[in-house]
């Protein structure tokens, strides 16, 4: 059945008639496509919609009725067409003059009006909905009835609910929100993703996101690509990217989580892309890093001093401090200690594979350490000194110091013990770990501290004194 009555109006729409007034059919038209009837299409137009609508004439008798409006209230539109406004029926009695009088006020009225009603279903029950109701003027530009869309007002809540979220995502959200395309290219970025990723909201859209990561790209597409083609990882993702910015490279940790985004309309899912969602974790980590990596050092050096006190001799109980402090640490370590004006090799690593700090057999040479080397700057320094490497070849770099080749990294400490410079402790790392940082030096000198003590005991007793008589 038609969700509308025939009326002038609704004809209004068809095809043009023939001599007697009935449309012509469609083999009759000399030009164009066949036309649907007017009453036709319109009565698929309002059973499609997704809101409930109904229609009055001039007089408040009910005249459009859709499917939607038929599902919340359960009244067909066989029942509903035709009935003089909703006394009684879709409305209680003492509230139908009511509702009828605010409905029928924007007749003669601009513009549309907002009301909730408590309308009645079917089955006795009541529901609250919204309505949207404006007027319908006729040829003649007089009011020819009101037509009214409502919703269910907790239906209709919800709908508000989301677009205030999502407006509050993309505007004043205190985390990231990026949506990401099929193509994995920005489309929406709100101001804290924007600011995160160190660039406007606008000049972030559809750029690929490798020009804006240099590094971590790929886990971060591999993420995306992973939520496009079977869902939404079950935990947030914690990913470590390094920015490309004004300033230079940032390097930062995100903890994200990803929503694949599909279309409502489609009767398949069809994606649309991810939703991606991020807040800056970096400086938490990093405060964690450094907790965890202070706790491993605190029990390296006291594992040290339990193996150092059962060694009798001196030397190897500052050699075995080295090895616990080179774990994690560094590939590398060497003991120079003062001979006169020069540097003595006393201890080293082996310089071509991992192993253990162990006495350098037929020391006593002095090494020919050129001036500026940053061994003797901690000697006369009397303090830590790093150095790295330059861009050049690291290997011509490390042998001109008399160091391992695969060195590109190095901290010198010096021992000292009882007011005097013994020597120093050198630890040194390869290209594969990081350059040595303020932190690293404090912990080179606790273990530089401990190599001292056992060596002034050592040249004590190679002195025939005890160390108190000194």
């Amino acid at each position: 059945m038609s969700a509308s009555r025939s009326s002038g109006t609704t004809d209004a729409l068809g095809p043009e008639e023939g001599p007697e007034g009935r449309p012509e059919p469609p083999e009759a038209q000399a030009d164009g496509p066949a036309v649907i009837p007017g009453s036709e299409l319109l009565a698929a137009l309002l059973d499609g919609m997704d809101a409930a609508l109904c229609a009055f004439d001039a007089g408040g008798t009910v005249t459009h009725w859709n499917r939607e409006a038929e599902r919340i209230l359960g009244w067909s539109a066989a029942e509903a067409v035709g009935r003089p406004g909703f006394a009684g029926w879709a409305v209680r009695r003492a509230d139908a003059d009511e509702v009828q009088g605010r409905l029928m006020a924007v007749m003669g009225g601009p513009g549309r009006q907002v009301h909730e009603f408590a309308l009645l279903r079917k089955d006795g029950g009541r529901v609250l909905v919204r309505t949207q109701s404006a007027g319908v003027r006729g040829a003649d530009g007089k009011p020819a009835g009101v037509y009214c869309a409502f919703s269910e007002v907790h239906a209709q809540i919800d709908l508000e609910r989301a677009i205030a979220l999502s407006e509050a995502l993309f505007e004043d959200a205190s985390w990231g929100v990026v949506l990401v395309d099929v193509d994995l290219r920005p489309t929406v970025v709100n101001a804290h993703a924007a600011r995160a990723l160190g660039s406007g909201r606008t000049a972030l859209l559809g750029r690929p996101l490798g020009e804006l990561i240099v590094q971590g790209v790929e886990d971060l597409e591999g993420a995306l690509q992973h939520v496009l083609a079977a869902g939404e990882p079950p935990a947030p993702v914690e990913l470590w990217v390094t920015l490309r910015t004004a300033e230079g490279s940032r390097r930062r940790c995100w903890r994200s989580g990803f929503m694949r985004l599909a279309s409502p309309l489609a009767e398949e899912p069809v994606p649309l892309g991810v939703g991606w969602l991020f807040q800056d974790i970096t400086e938490a980590k990093l405060a964690a890093q450094d907790a965890d990596r202070a706790r491993f050092r605190s029990n390296q050096l006291h594992r040290a001093s339990h193996s150092a006190a059962e060694c009798e001799d001196p030397m190897e109980a500052a050699t075995t401090s080295l090895d616990y402090a080179l774990a994690g640490f560094a590939d590398h370590a060497l003991i120079d200690l003062v001979a006169g004006e020069r540097l003595v090799r006393a201890a080293a690593t082996p310089s071509d594979a991992p192993g253990p700090c162990l006495p350098v057999a037929g020391g006593g040479i002095p090494l020919r350490y050129a001036h500026g080397h940053p061994a003797l700057q901690a000697v006369d320094r009397t303090g830590s000194v790093r150095a790295t490497a330059g861009a050049g070849a690291p290997g011509e770099w490390a042998t001109g110091r008399q160091w391992p080749a695969d060195s590109v990294h190095a901290l010198c400490a010096v021992l000292r013990s009882r007011g005097r410079t013994l020597g120093v402790v050198t630890f040194l790392r390869s290209a594969h770990r990081a350059a040595f940082e303020r932190p690293d030096a404090v912990y080179a000198e606790s273990v530089a501290d401990r190599v001292a003590a056992s060596v002034d005991l050592h040249q004590a007793l190679r002195a025939g004194s005890s160390p108190s008589g000194v």
